[in-house]
């Protein structure tokens, strides 16, 4: 049976991740010791979002949980320490997510000094508001409210393992390195299944909780980024594009699927625990 090989938290929205051996299910994602899946986001002053797009540096930013707080690091910086506790009273701005406009709290001018020397540009950090609400398309989640936080735009990313293994193949064969897990940012890793064939899932069943796959994830650049030394190399999208064009997201080039929470929202979900799948044909 397929089994659960990673689970993956971004605290920061494009900032490096954290690898954790168990994290509890919310509908709008992952949440591990206090901390949510992309909670924070780094915006320009204008409040546009960053990633690694365009900044690729941002992946050195390396998040780590000590004694009740979320530690930041950098290179040649010394770390921040941002309170996990919610302070009701901070100022608040909108802040653009794509095309979402969504209220945020601002971390102060001591994490904006800290982020805009850290990444070379003026920018802040932001959090996502208590009272804020952000909804993935209804075009994609039909009858359900899939809540989602400074997420692409949905709650939760799946990858297959196998499915990793058969770009790498690929990759090799044309004469360049195999790629890690983590250039495609995934918050579950499954392995055990044949490759792609989390495309064609219909629910994903881990204990008590359902997952719903509602979409293909249509790739930018960011897998060019190397997530060790924020360096732009190779671009696997030359090679993708030869079969993983999919035309219900206007023939983009996909690896993984987005999926939300149709069931068990509270349940903890643990490294090596059995992964059930009904296909949906």
């Amino acid at each position: 049976m397929p089994i659960l090989t990673e689970l993956n938290l971004y605290p920061i929205k494009s900032c490096a991740g954290m690898s954790v051996p168990e994290a509890t299910l919310t509908r709008a994602g992952l949440a591990f010791g206090g901390i949510h899946d992309r909670e924070w986001m780094v915006v320009r002053e204008d409040g546009q979002f960053m990633t690694q797009r365009d900044y690729p540096r941002m992946a050195l930013i390396v998040p780590r949980l000590d004694d009740g707080a979320l530690v930041l690091s950098a290179p040649g910086m010394a770390p921040l320490t941002l309170a996990l506790a919610v302070v009701h009273d901070t100022p608040t701005v909108q802040v653009q997510v794509w095309d979402d406009t969504v209220q945020a709290s601002e971390c102060g001018a001591a994490g904006a000094a800290w982020f805009s020397q850290a990444l070379g540009v003026a920018c802040r950090l932001v959090r996502f508001h208590a009272d804020a609400v952000r909804l993935a398309s209804r075009t994609w989640t039909g009858a359900i409210e899939a809540p989602t936080l400074f997420s692409d735009g949905y709650p939760l990313l799946l990858a297959g393992r196998s499915s990793l293994e058969d770009l790498n193949q690929k990759l090799v064969a044309a004469g360049r390195a195999a790629l890690p897990m983590n250039r495609f940012r995934p918050n579950l890793v499954v392995e055990g299944m044949e490759a792609f064939e989390e495309d064609y899932v219909e629910t994903f069943e881990l204990g008590a909780a359902r997952l719903k796959p509602v979409k293909p994830c249509p790739r930018c650049p960011m897998p060019s980024v190397d997530q060790a030394s924020g360096c732009v190399g190779p671009d696997p999208l030359d090679i993708l594009q030869a079969y993983r064009r999919k035309a219900q997201v206007d023939d983009a080039v996909c690896f993984g699927m987005n999926c939300i929470v149709t069931a068990g929202e509270g349940e903890r979900l643990r490294v090596g625990q059995a992964v059930a799948f009904v296909l949906a044909f």
